[in-house]
């Protein structure tokens, strides 16, 4: 038996983000250290991904690297790559377990059995303090051709409202001003829409969506947006700016379904930072579809854009499909959309110069404490006290990394 530090790396979506944070308030409760994934760990968790072939490669490299730093250390596995293709992980050397999605939730218990105790002084109580991600909802039954999600996810569960509000309270009293909500499918929640309603009768600071799918854009969720607290940022994923594309994908809307609500949605909720994912090189893309997609997105003016080259998933419908784009030119049109995504987030950004916005300052970096608009743009401010985990005004005064200059209103 001995005392345990605990370190916990997460690969992938918001989702495992989401539920990489609920087992480090986890082990904190139980008395464990959480440590950074880059120290000596006794206990290494790793929550992987398996959305591409490349997030495949980083777990079983991290999870190689973990070994190496400490060779004695008990390396476990979790997420959507230990769940569909454990055999694979459990053969890299020093890997000690695979846990599945359904067994996450113990496991606390499982590392105490394998003889690994807490300390009887938490050095790491103070850790996530400033935002929070929170999982109301898991699994998905839309089958997408090229995805793999909903054979490691499952079909959809919602976490109840009482359980919701629950950790929600939780997490206000320990200090979070901002919360995610997180899911597969956020919108498929049973209720997304009294639930919301539910959570902006807590005192909550901040409130914010993660992703959101067009046929959640109705007007009872966006009337929710009168309550200032709910962030002015809706993260929609088009996959394509091609309706072919789109067809051979498996999305059920055409680009006009897509645009018809970000109009609404940008009708709606005024300054709302509307941010998309990308997928180029889907098998059949044709150099006229990816120019479709590429002048799509120019046209939709995005404020930031996630572009994914495709990367075929095993038993997907897309995997067996003919016409695979070759790897230079995925490479190439990944290239295209990057610049296009940099200038679209400059674009945004600077409509914003010149206006003073709530900023919640999160970490300090070097002369710099960085933090976030409501409308997730990233500000960047000097400041003579620590200012970490406070809302306050900063006028936006210029450009400076991926974000802007923002001027402390009331500082000292």
């Amino acid at each position: 038996m001995k005392t345990a530090s605990i370190a916990i790396q997460t690969l992938g979506c918001k989702l495992n983000q989401a539920e990489s944070e609920s087992l480090a308030r986890q082990f904190t409760q139980a008395g464990y250290v959480i440590v950074s994934p880059n120290q000596n760990a006794d206990v290494y968790i790793l929550n992987t991904c398996t959305v591409t072939h490349i997030a495949d490669r980083k777990a079983r490299h991290f999870l190689r690297l973990a070994h190496r730093r400490n060779p004695d250390a008990l390396v476990i596995a979790i997420g959507c790559y230990a769940q569909n293709d454990a055999e694979t992980i459990g053969d890299i050397d020093g890997v000690s377990m695979v846990i599945n999605n359904h067994q996450e939730q113990n496991l606390v218990d499982v590392v105490a059995q394998a003889g690994y105790l807490p300390c009887d002084n938490n050095l790491a109580s103070g850790r996530f303090r400033t935002r929070a991600m929170l999982k109301i909802q898991s699994g998905c039954t839309q089958n997408c051709t090229y995805c793999i999600v909903p054979q490691v996810r499952g079909s959809e569960q919602s976490v109840p409202a009482s359980q919701v509000l629950s950790e929600i309270k939780k997490l206000i009293n320990s200090g979070f001003r901002e919360i995610v909500l997180t899911g597969t499918h956020v919108g498929a929640h049973e209720n997304i829409v009294e639930l919301i309603d539910k959570i902006v009768k807590t005192n909550i600071s901040r409130l914010r969506l993660s992703s959101l799918k067009i046929n959640d854009i109705t007007p009872s969720l966006l009337e929710l947006w009168r309550d200032e607290r709910i962030c002015r940022h809706i993260h929609l994923p088009l996959q394509s700016g091609s309706n072919t594309v789109l067809k051979r994908m498996g999305r059920g809307y055409t680009t006009a379904d897509f645009e018809d609500a970000v109009t609404i949605a940008r009708k709606a909720i005024p300054s709302l930072s509307v941010t998309t994912d990308i997928i180029v090189g889907f098998p059949g893309e044709t150099d006229a579809e990816f120019r479709q997609s590429y002048d799509f997105c120019q046209r939709m003016e995005f404020a930031d854009i996630h572009v994914f080259p495709y990367s075929p998933r095993p038993y997907t419908v897309a995997a067996q499909m003919p016409d695979k784009t070759s790897p230079q030119v995925k490479k190439k049109r990944s290239n295209q959309m990057l610049e296009l995504a940099k200038e679209l987030s400059y674009n945004f950004r600077n409509k914003f110069i010149g206006q003073t916005m709530l900023v919640l300052w999160e970490s300090v970096n070097g002369t710099y404490t960085e933090g976030f608009t409501d409308n997730y743009i990233k500000i960047y401010t000097k400041s003579l006290t620590n200012i970490t985990n406070q809302i306050q005004e900063a006028k936006l005064t210029k450009h400076y990394k991926n974000g802007l200059i923002g001027e402390l209103v009331n500082s000292e």
